[in-house]
Parts: C-alpha cells; sequence; structure tokens
C-alpha cells in the first residue's frame, strides 16, 4: 500500500488501517473459548495477508478480548512485532466497573495511565504506535489528560497520541496543554454521515496537520445496498433514499474506474487533501482484500462531486 506521513511527523503509516472491533464475535470476555480466538486470529491473519499493517485496536473492543487475541497472534506470529503499526484507545468505561457505576467515558489521568498499562499487556507490546483517546469525557480536564500523556511518553509506552470523535474545540483546549502534537483524530466520515465536512472537524486536520482516521466508513454495513442490489435497504427511509441515488452514480463511476463500488466509496473518502484514512472493520476475507483496491484511485473532482451530490440529495448553494 501506499503510506503517508502520521499527522505532523515522518512516522509511515499506510493508507487503509484494519479495525479489529468484530475480530472477536463477541461483547463479553467471559465468553472467551478455542473458537474465539481462533476466529479472531484468521481475521487478523487475513488482513495481514491482504497488506494490512496498520491495525486500530480499543480497550473496550469485544470488552477487551479483541486487544487479547492481538497478543496471542503476535505468538503465533511474532514476525509481526516489527511489521505492523498497533493503535489502540481508551476512556470508555463499562456499566457496573465497579459495581453500581454507570457507563461512562473516563479521561482522568490516573485511568489513562492505568489503560495503557492494561492495553500493553493484552497485547504483549512494550510500546503501542498510537494511543487515543476514545470518546469525548464530559469533565476532560486538559491540564490533567495533559500530564498523564506526557508521563505515559516518558515511560516510553506510546509514540504518539491522538483523539477519537473529538469536536474541534476540545481538541484545542487539550493541544494548548500538551508539549507536543496530537496526531490524528478517529471519526465517523462515510457518504452518510457528512458532517466532518461542515463541522470544522476536517478543516482542523488540515489546519493542524492531524490524521483523520474514518471508522465505519462503509456505514455498518448499510452502504452495502449500494453495492449490490440484492442486500437489504437501510430500514429508515432518508437513509434508504441516499443508498438509492448513490447506487446508479457509484456503479457508473466503478465501472470508468475499472473497480467495484465499494472501492469507489473509500477512495471518495481518500481523495480529500486531509487524507482521510479508511479503518475497514470487516471480517470476510474477500471484503477484507477488496478494500485494498482503492489504494490505487484517485478520483477526479467531477467524479467526487457527482457522488457529493448523490449522497446529499440536494444541489450545493
Amino acid at each position: 500500500m501506499k503510506t503517508l506521513s502520521l499527522g505532523t511527523t515522518d512516522f509511515q503509516i499506510p493508507r487503509l488501517c484494519y479495525g479489529t472491533m468484530r475480530i472477536s464475535g463477541i461483547w463479553d470476555k467471559n465468553k472467551v473459548d478455542a473458537a474465539v480466538i481462533e476466529r479472531g486470529i484468521r481475521s487478523l491473519e487475513s488482513a495481514v495477508d491482504a497488506g494490512y499493517t496498520f491495525i486500530d485496536h480499543a480497550d473496550i473492543y469485544g470488552d477487551t478480548v479483541c486487544e487479547m487475541i492481538h497478543g496471542l497472534a503476535l505468538d503465533r506470529h511474532p514476525a509481526w512485532r516489527d511489521q505492523l503499526i498497533v493503535a489502540t484507545k481508551c476512556g470508555i468505561r463499562w456499566e457496573d466497573e465497579p459495581k453500581g457505576a454507570p457507563h461512562r467515558y473516563d479521561f482522568s489521568g490516573d485511568y489513562i495511565r492505568q489503560s495503557i498499562d492494561g492495553s500493553l499487556q493484552r497485547l504483549k507490546l512494550e510500546r503501542v504506535d498510537l494511543y487515543q483517546l476514545h470518546r469525548p469525557d464530559w469533565l476532560a480536564d486538559p491540564e490533567d489528560i495533559a500530564a498523564a500523556l506526557v508521563d505515559i511518553q516518558k515511560a516510553g509506552k506510546v509514540r504518539y497520541f491522538g483523539v477519537s470523535n473529538f469536536r474541534p474545540s476540545l481538541v484545542n483546549a487539550l493541544q494548548k496543554m500538551l508539549p507536543f502534537p496530537l496526531v490524528s483524530n478517529q471519526v465517523e466520515i462515510h457518504l452518510l454521515r457528512l458532517e466532518p465536512f461542515e463541522d470544522g472537524t476536517l478543516d482542523q486536520c488540515l489546519e493542524k496537520t492531524m490524521t483523520p482516521m474514518a471508522w465505519s466508513p462503509l456505514a455498518g454495513g448499510r452502504l452495502a445496498a449500494a453495492f449490490n442490489e440484492k442486500a437489504e435497504l437501510p430500514s429508515d427511509e432518508p437513509t434508504a433514499a441516499a443508498v438509492l441515488r448513490l447506487r446508479p452514480v457509484l456503479a457508473d463511476i466503478a465501472q470508468a474506474y475499472g473497480v467495484t463500488p465499494l472501492a469507489i466509496v473509500l477512495a471518495w473518502l481518500m481523495r480529500h487533501p486531509s487524507k482521510i484514512i479508511p479503518v475497514i472493520g470487516t471480517t470476510r476475507p474477500e471484503t477484507i482484500q477488496e478494500a485494498t483496491t482503492a489504494d490505487a484511485i484517485t478520483l477526479d473532482r467531477e467524479s467526487w462531486y457527482r457522488i457529493l451530490l448523490a449522497a446529499r440529495g440536494q444541489k450545493l448553494p
């Protein structure tokens, strides 16, 4: 795959990332068995075999199981330690942890320090390449967060830091307290969610040279109906209407470029000058492989806008 610099650094990362949220197939660590582990390792193997070397985790994925599977996969494939770029996230806490506590977000300095140690233990790594704060804590204290991130970096546990789902104002507040740049913002971006193009998120990535990472670039599978007429349309009418508008446009442009509509959807994101990295989260080997074809496509401006207008369902102002 082609590579680009992560944020303002000279650290090179691929244009596509593999997301691990689904590799365990469960959300309860008490239900782990040999089949769960084997299924997860096979998904990682499919991604690496297809050329993905940038792997995105979070401590909550599979209730910590996905990170654990990664660690077990390293035992089977020790060469991956030098081949893979590993990211993970922290800050989401489950209900009843501890007992009686509500589901919440937690960016307290002590919890961040505790979380990175847990992730490193499960991943069987001494350091992760990218550590991202997962969802904005309503009680986020930039000074407390910054102190924790500085401590973690000084301890050699993290190479670079980023955020996820952050509004631009909170990025600015945290960046003001940090002695090093935040290098990424992982947010939901796809043809059925265009807000990051208009709410300042991607503008800020351009301004600060932060790398945007698009989670759910295929809209959690809802865009599948734009690739395959046999796929079930999304249940809500506005989304279904958008998919039906996109279907002929994507098919036409895909034919012109000699690729699949799925590849065009990903290439559409990657065409933005902020250099969006789609995070591919499927566990289907054929789709994992198909997505890599987007890396070779640079959409012309006219095709890009045809797709945008189909997604919007209305003319530009």
